[in-house]
């Protein structure tokens, strides 16, 4: 019964179909590894995750978008179609830190139901590449019942589909998990790992853990907000735009090409994003500049710089001081800010600064938070990279923002955690 239902609802979406033949991809073991092969050539993927221009990742040398829900497919594939891109399809699947309850069969029953047309929709689209079943459902779980239920839409999956491999994709990787998926999950052809600050240890990790099999980064870039150096009130340090790009060009070339058993990965993240701050993540600034991170993925995916190249910082003081130094201001009180910034091609610079309350709407796991307010009428004086700004008069924690642009594209940023308090109450 269940094969009939399963070859009537292939049928029904027959008249979806879409015109291109499918393109085939497989994983094969290699000399020393493994390789990914669509139609029978060697694919390694040169990735991006996240809402960008996909005109732009196609011309900067990219080959694939990931997605992370159902919700995003139309568009995606619409644009992976038009510029010659592939697309890793995630279904995202409710998780446990956001309530949902694994025990639950018929939720769970509900939720695969919720899917199945979209996988039959979408199965013999010739940008598909491959399916990615959930995102760190892992994430401060304790339901182990998870993993049945991503076996049980992969295995519906290869019944309907023998031309795409099945991922799930982790939130980084501990033993645990590895040996539940490889328990539970027979139908998971790879492994796809988000991994920031620890992604050098992965390749160690994995064989430790007693995975031998093929995987991909489902997420990489700059160090995450939890793993950075934090000010004395408990507030992550970020790095400048330029300290990130430097971090692409050794991760990439270290850690992730090194390695014959991963077979590619998704830079994070090809667009913009408020989390903990609207640049921490992005590889775009909010009007859609490129950063020198964009100008560094160029170079490692297509061997050189683009032509028009990003500006540089080097560094933003307050006071002659670094972000690092967790100063506090009293209220009211005058002080500099500086930014030492370059440019490669000796473009002239506009340089626009703002400062903002400290995000209070923190989440987790990239949940969407709302940009927090900024602060207008502190700047008292300005010149071409510098600042005479007035401390708020309210108490709390305040970032100072500064953007650089080329005025042609590209632009570069950085950020200064400070405090404001009275000297008496410190």
């Amino acid at each position: 019964m269940k094969i009939i239902i399963v070859a009537l609802l292939i049928m029904f979406t027959s008249i979806l179909s879409f015109d291109k033949e499918v393109n085939k991809v497989e994983i094969v073991k290699s000399d020393n590894g493994f390789q990914l092969l669509r139609n029978g050539e060697p694919f390694y993927i040169k990735g991006a995750g996240g809402k960008g221009d996909s005109k732009t990742l196609a011309e900067y040398g990219g080959n694939s978008i990931r997605t992370w829900g159902v919700d995003q497919w139309h568009e995606t594939f619409y644009e992976a179609e038009k510029y010659g891109l592939t697309v890793f399809a995630g279904l995202w699947l409710d998780q446990e830190r956001q309530g949902f309850d694994y025990s639950d069969s018929a939720a769970v029953r509900k939720q695969f139901e919720s899917v199945k047309d979209s996988i039959l929709k979408y199965k013999d689209h010739p940008s598909l590449l491959m399916w990615g079943v959930g995102n760190e459902l892992d994430l401060n779980y304790t339901n182990p019942a998870v993993w049945d239920a991503v076996e049980q839409i992969a295995k519906f999956i290869h019944e309907v589909d023998g031309n795409h491999p099945v991922t799930t994709t982790t939130a980084f990787i501990e033993k645990e998990e590895v040996e539940l998926i490889k328990a539970k999950c027979p139908n998971i052809d790879l492994l796809s790992i988000n991994a920031y600050a620890g992604l050098p240890v992965i390749r160690s990790f994995l064989k430790d853990f007693g995975w031998d099999g093929p995987y991909i980064l489902g997420e990489w870039g700059t160090f995450g907000h939890w793993e950075v150096p934090k000010t004395k009130w408990n507030e992550p340090i970020e790095f400048t735009s330029t300290e990130k790009a430097e971090l692409y060009d050794k991760t990439y070339k270290e850690n992730i090409l090194t390695d014959p058993n991963c077979i590619g990965s998704y830079v994070f993240l090809w667009g913009t994003k408020q989390e903990r701050t609207s640049t921490w993540y992005s590889m775009f600034l909010p009007d859609g500049e490129k950063t020198e991170a964009v100008d560094v993925i160029h170079k490692l995916w297509k061997g050189e710089f683009p032509k028009n190249r990003s500006p540089k910082l080097d560094s933003l003081q307050i006071d002659f001081k670094s972000a690092n130094s967790s100063i506090t201001l009293e209220p009211g009180s005058i002080h500099k800010a500086i930014v030492y910034t370059t440019d490669p091609d000796n473009d002239d610079l506009k340089i626009v600064w703002e400062i903002l309350e400290e995000t209070k709407d923190k989440r987790t796991g990239g949940d969407e938070e709302l940009k927090p307010p900024a602060v207008d009428g502190l700047i008292v004086k300005s010149d071409n990279s510098s600042i005479t700004f007035k401390a708020p008069i309210n108490t709390g924690a305040y970032r100072l923002f500064v953007y650089v642009y080329d005025q042609k594209g590209a632009g570069a940023h950085a950020n200064f955690p400070f405090y404001v308090n009275h000297p008496s109450e410190e």
